[in-house]
């Protein structure tokens, strides 16, 4: 955002390095991190504010994540709330088309996350995307649909089939690392062969841009795992890689585990900084370059979350997001939609609940209240 700044006042790459080493102490490498980031990022930045971003919210996962604080309830143990959940979704869905169709907005991109939108099964996926093509894909002219599967043990070849049949431009298969014992650990839920043969099963149905994410820093690995992961990821060729540094969220089974029982290790920041280093080169070695990044709260080492990609395959949803210039319109348990003025350079946040029973039970009051947060954008700009 300082680099972007920077560049649209006219100032030259020297200058912004000099601001960058001097006010914000910063290195020039990571300065210039920043500027090729901009650079990429300034011919996708929004400057309408009728543009917007769709966010859908999945609210269970195959299993939960040591490292994950999202709405990500193990289905398994929640599959009585599947059928609640979905319904209401489906009414927050059909409620805001009505609603952005009414105030004329233009959808540039959707965005399926949560959780893990593929952890239900094939006939409540192809339900829950149905809705969401008729409602936000149907006749809209999307930049992008991405669907983040994720979790290779929730993908089978009809979720495939229904993600290619509504017009899914975009898709995620997450390995985070490719070390089997370390998946176990995570608790994944699933092997590294998995990743290799779903991966391979959506290249052949024709899917040409998958993104992969992988974690630095994650419990008992080093260099060496780092190194593995590598080497698998390069043999499948993802179009774009998103590297995570490991974040310790307070919400999350590690955090208790690292932070209030001191029983898990993670590496010391020399073997940190190794790891982020190899990362980086395999993003080269898949003549992938870098488009958006951000940092969050206790990450392990001097790292940030870096997102590259080949050219054309960048996530506009992403770096729309992290840019704060577009409001995002956000659906499901936990999601958080943020309405931008643009003009007064401000945001407004509208935050789901999280709990899925009380997002079942409460979700008329969540739409008008969404409603009620955009009408002070939508309806003062029409006035």
């Amino acid at each position: 955002k300082i680099a972007l700044k920077y560049l649209e006042e006219g100032k030259t790459e020297e200058e912004i390095i000099e601001i960058f080493k001097k006010k914000h102490l910063a290195s020039e490498e990571k300065a210039k991190l920043c500027i090729e980031i901009a650079k990429t990022e300034v011919s996708f930045v929004n400057n309408d504010s009728k543009n917007i971003a769709i966010y859908i919210g999945m609210a269970f996962c195959p299993t939960r994540c040591f490292y994950c604080s999202f709405a990500a309830n193990p289905i398994m143990g929640n599959k009585k709330l599947v059928n609640p959940y979905l319904e209401a979704l489906i009414y927050e869905i059909r409620e805001m088309k009505k609603y952005i169709d009414e105030r004329g907005l233009n959808i540039e991109t959707v965005y399926f996350g949560g959780g893990t939108p593929t952890a239900v099964n094939n006939e409540e996926f192809e339900l829950i995307m149905q809705e969401a093509y008729d409602a936000f894909v149907k006749g809209k002219g999307l930049k992008e649909f991405t669907v983040e599967c994720g979790r290779p043990d929730s993908i089978t070849k009809e979720k495939l089939a229904t993600m290619k049949k509504f017009n899914v431009t975009r898709i995620s298969i997450n390995p985070q690392t490719m070390n089997d014992e370390t998946l176990k650990m995570i608790g994944r839920g699933h092997n590294s062969n998995d990743v290799i043969e779903k991966f391979n099963l959506a290249r052949s149905m024709g899917f040409n841009d998958i993104n992969m994410d992988m974690i630095i820093g994650l419990p008992g690995e080093g260099i060496k795992e780092v190194l593995h992961t590598k080497e698998e990821i390069l043999k499948l060729h993802p179009d774009s890689l998103t590297v995570h540094g490991l974040s310790l969220k307070r919400a999350s089974i590690l955090y208790e585990n690292f932070i209030l029982k001191k029983g898990i290790q993670v590496k010391k920041q020399a073997e940190l900084a190794d790891m982020y280093e190899e990362s980086r080169n395999l993003a080269q070695k898949l003549g992938l370059h870098p488009y958006y990044m951000y940092r969050q709260k206790n990450m392990v080492g001097n790292m940030e979350n870096l997102g590259y990609s080949r050219k054309g395959a960048e996530c506009i949803y992403n770096i729309q997001m992290i840019e704060d210039k577009q409001t995002i319109i956000a659906l499901g348990a936990d999601a958080v939609s943020k309405v931008v003025f643009l003009d007064e350079g401000r945001i407004e946040r509208f935050a789901n609940i999280k709990d899925v029973r009380e997002y079942c039970n409460r979700i008329e009051e969540m739409v008008e209240g969404k409603k009620k947060l955009l009408d002070t954008l939508y309806l003062n700009k029409e006035e």
